[in-house]
């Protein structure tokens, strides 16, 4: 009994001599910690004796969240923007407007006439315009020289006339035989055949015998060209002929 008590006590004692450091430690008593520590080539000496300056800790920080981020997220793949930009291309691409539209006007006066063909050379030359003149019924006979270019070359003809003693005669001044000079109306074509022979007989030869113009005259006029210009040509037209709608031709 008293040998379990002697070995007892002398446990607790050398116990207390090795927890107090009597039986000796080792030189540097951190060595043991090195075999504990979890990933020691992470960890990085910013500084040696002094506290690291804030630029270094948010450089740090950055550096360590970038390449967190970095093995977080895959690299987004961007989309080929070549193929976009064809297609925006084509789609502001200006499609060229190969339509062609025909519009006409009927029962203008000579007038009327003349003022749409002057608007359309203006305005429109790249439209085609035809005119057609149509006349009443016939009212007698008329002898007559026909339309000549110009007021310049009526009067000169008038003035030859007069030379050959000739003065009952008249310059028309409008309508479809503008410029054509008047020798004679006659109700019946015997009377108009007469005046004609006495004519030539004078010695006018570019007199002619015909049937006496109607004053119901009109003029039907057509003109074709780019559909796209169409509004705009109706709008102008019903501006200068206020009434006289535009109709649909071929």
């Amino acid at each position: 009994m008293k040998f379990l008590v002697f070995l007892l006590v002398l446990v607790n004692l050398l116990f207390y001599a090795f927890t107090a450091g009597y039986l000796g430690h080792p030189d540097n008593p951190d060595a043991g910690r090195v075999d504990q520590q979890i990933t020691p080539e992470r960890l990085r000496i910013v500084s040696r004796g002094e506290s690291p300056s804030p630029a270094a800790n948010k450089a740090e920080q950055s550096s360590e969240s970038m390449a967190a981020k970095t093995e977080a997220e895959p690299e987004p793949v961007l989309d080929d923007p070549a193929p976009k930009a064809e297609l925006v291309k084509e789609a502001l691409a200006e499609k060229p407007d190969t339509t062609v539209t025909c519009l006409a006007w009927r029962q203008l006066t000579v007038a009327e006439a003349d003022r749409l063909a002057t608007l359309m050379g203006k305005r429109f030359a790249d439209y085609k315009l035809s005119r057609k003149t149509v006349a009443g019924e016939s009212s007698g006979w008329w002898v007559y020289i026909p339309s000549l270019p110009g007021k310049a070359e009526a009067d000169k003809k008038a003035g030859e006339l007069r030379d050959l003693g000739i003065t009952d005669f008249f310059i028309v001044q409008e309508g479809a035989n503008r410029h054509a000079i008047s020798l004679g109306i006659f109700s019946s074509e015997k009377g108009g055949s007469d005046r004609l022979a006495e004519l030539k007989a004078k010695g006018v030869r570019s007199a002619v015998i015909g049937p006496r113009p109607s004053k119901d005259t009109f003029v039907s006029m057509q003109v074709k060209g780019p559909g796209g210009k169409k509004a705009a040509v109706i709008a102008a037209v019903a501006d200068l002929l206020q009434k006289n709608e535009a109709l649909a031709c071929k």
